[in-house]
């Protein structure tokens, strides 16, 4: 097989969308909302499959603001928590902020007290002039602000964020439980909103520590098995811990792969610079600030066994890419396949400002039409890399795949991808928010994906797609705009698709037009849907808890 040099593939690699002109505001959808603490039922249109029995659960910012101050990026909102509750073809919702101290700091002054990610506290007024001044000179506090997604361990439930607290929380009832802190049970600041589950209960996760030796990268094992019903992360281990390129500049990370047998880190150039986010309080900056993309640096992919917890010598390069969300990996015939929404461009996390979000007429088509919209890709890894490899050669034998992987040295091969996708998912603006049947297909082969268009700045339509053919089925509608899809599958399933897709749907152009749609993930045709007189915020991630 030929070689190409990695410089030419990469450049050639770089993907270009049709200019959108005309979008519709949703200033709404990034609007503070109230709570709705106590069950409602919703009108059901259609039909809600009898054998569904359990809850959606939703995470994602409700409000923007606290007294006359105001959030500036959209992961600051407070954190509110969303259960749709179906059974016997019925739904209830229900709806509740985290009684985070966050909020609660919040409220009780009708200020914004606590830093987010991208909103600096402001000194508090109460104090005297000197007091102030030495607040300038303290660290930025982690927030407890849970407003990601809902995670399971130990079969409880919590709200995550990406700083080192979680809260359990009642997944019935969306009341706290418990706050908990990662740090006193490992040596890490912080974990993702993103951990894998293996069969057996085991959860696996990331996070970052820093010390007097700068920055690492660390796997996080937890157990499943648990003493006691008060237990929450006893027996989390450091499984492995990594050094960054620049240890004082680590890559950010939202999420990484796992496959049966390796823990996949993605260390992409978004890239936090410790110094200004340290900093940041003396100089009036917030963390967000300090994460800045690095075009000229490349991604490496590091592999890390689960059973040894060691992490192998091999590192697999490609071009600067930026990923918030991983697909699936899985391992077959000497190659681990890593699949992710991934796109050429890293600036996004800081465009998401809520004043960004709020823009209308040509201010927001500017907006959009500057930002690279994320693509599904597969990377293919060979994992059998011994001294007798040959150099300046692809290495990737399986048949019909584009994607190539060229020994370097010994111990670096360059990547580059194949597409998941045909052209026309362009015309949809990309794809993340990416789901599948998780609790059978996950670190396995699979056929099917799903997740949201993004032909604005939230997800504005639902797609499913077939890895064989490369061709998908679209859920989409004039001014409604969908989650991510969650797939539930029908008992006894005997193929992949055999389930529902679950999505709550919000629209700006109407008050309190929320509805949980229902698909039939095979045909992606409308079941039904539970219409609920509320307004929604444009959420982030969420589970269904399924009740027996």
């Amino acid at each position: 097989m030929s070689y190409i040099k990695p410089k030419q593939i990469a450049a050639a690699q770089r993907t270009y969308f049709t200019k959108v002109h005309g979008l519709p505001s949703i200033s709404p959808l990034v609007s503070s909302v109230e709570e709705t603490p106590e069950p409602i039922p919703t009108t059901v249109k259609g039909t809600i499959p009898t054998w569904i029995r359990g809850s959606l659960l939703r995470n994602g910012p409700g409000k923007f603001e606290f007294g006359n101050q105001h959030y500036n990026h959209w992961f600051d909102g407070m954190a509110l928590m969303h259960r749709f509750r179906i059974e016997d073809g019925q739904v209830t919702y229900r709806s509740r902020f985290l009684s985070s101290d966050s909020y609660k700091q919040n409220s009780e002054r009708n200020r914004i007290m606590v830093s987010e990610f991208g909103t600096l506290a402001l000194p508090d007024p109460c104090k005297n002039i000197f007091q102030r001044f030495l607040s300038r000179f303290e660290m930025i506090k982690p927030t407890d602000n849970a407003s990601v997604n809902f995670v399971k361990y130990k079969a409880d439930y919590y709200v995550s964020t990406e700083t080192n607290y979680m809260h359990r929380v009642d997944p019935d009832t969306l009341k706290s439980k418990q706050k908990v802190d990662w740090s006193k049970f490992i040596a890490v600041n912080g974990a993702t909103a993103h951990p894998h589950i293996d069969p057996d209960g085991t959860a696996y996760n990331m996070g970052n520590s820093y010390g007097n030796k700068g920055a690492l990268y660390n796997i996080i094992r937890v157990p499943p098995e648990r003493d006691s019903s008060t237990d929450t992360l006893e027996g989390a281990k450091i499984v492995c811990s990594i050094a960054p390129h620049d240890k004082s500049k680590p890559s950010y990370y939202h999420s990484f792969g796992m496959s049966e047998n390796y823990v996949v880190f993605i260390e992409q150039p978004i890239k936090m610079d410790l110094f200004k986010i340290v900093s940041g309080k003396l100089r009036g900056k917030s963390i967000n600030e300090g994460i800045y993309w690095d075009p000229n640096q490349e991604t490496i992919f590091h592999l890390i066994d689960k059973q040894t917890g060691k992490e192998m010598p091999v590192k697999y390069y490609t071009k600067a890419l930026s990923t918030f969300h991983q697909i699936n990996a899985f391992e077959q015939d000497g190659f681990l396949m890593l699949d992710m929404c991934c796109s050429d461009d890293g600036q996004a996390i800081n465009n998401f400002l809520v004043q960004n979000l709020r823009q209308s007429g040509e201010a927001l088509d500017e907006m959009y039409n500057t930002m690279c919209q994320p693509l599904p890709r597969r990377f293919v890894l060979p994992l059998n890399i011994t001294s007798e490899t040959p150099l300046e050669h692809n290495l990737n034998t399986r048949p019909d795949s584009t994607a190539t992987a060229v020994c370097r040295t010994k111990n670096q091969v360059f990547c580059t991808f194949e597409d998941l996708h045909g052209e026309d998912l362009k015309d949809y603006g990309g794809l993340e928010f990416p789901h599948i049947n998780y609790a059978k297909y996950n670190t396995k082969p699979y056929r099917y994906y799903y997740g949201c268009g993004f032909r604005h700045l939230v997800g504005d339509s639902l797609i499913k797609m077939d890895l064989e053919s490369k061709k998908f089925k679209v859920w989409r509608q004039p001014d409604l705009y969908p989650s991510e899809p969650v797939f539930i599958p029908l008992p006894n399933a005997e193929e992949e698709d055999d389930g529902v897709i679950l999505s709550v749907i919000i629209t700006p152009v109407k008050d309190k037009s929320t509805f949980l749609l229902v698909l039939d993930a095979k045909t992606f045709e409308e079941l039904g849907r539970a219409e609920v007189p509320v307004n929604i915020p444009y959420g982030f991630h969420g589970v269904f808890n399924s009740s027996p």
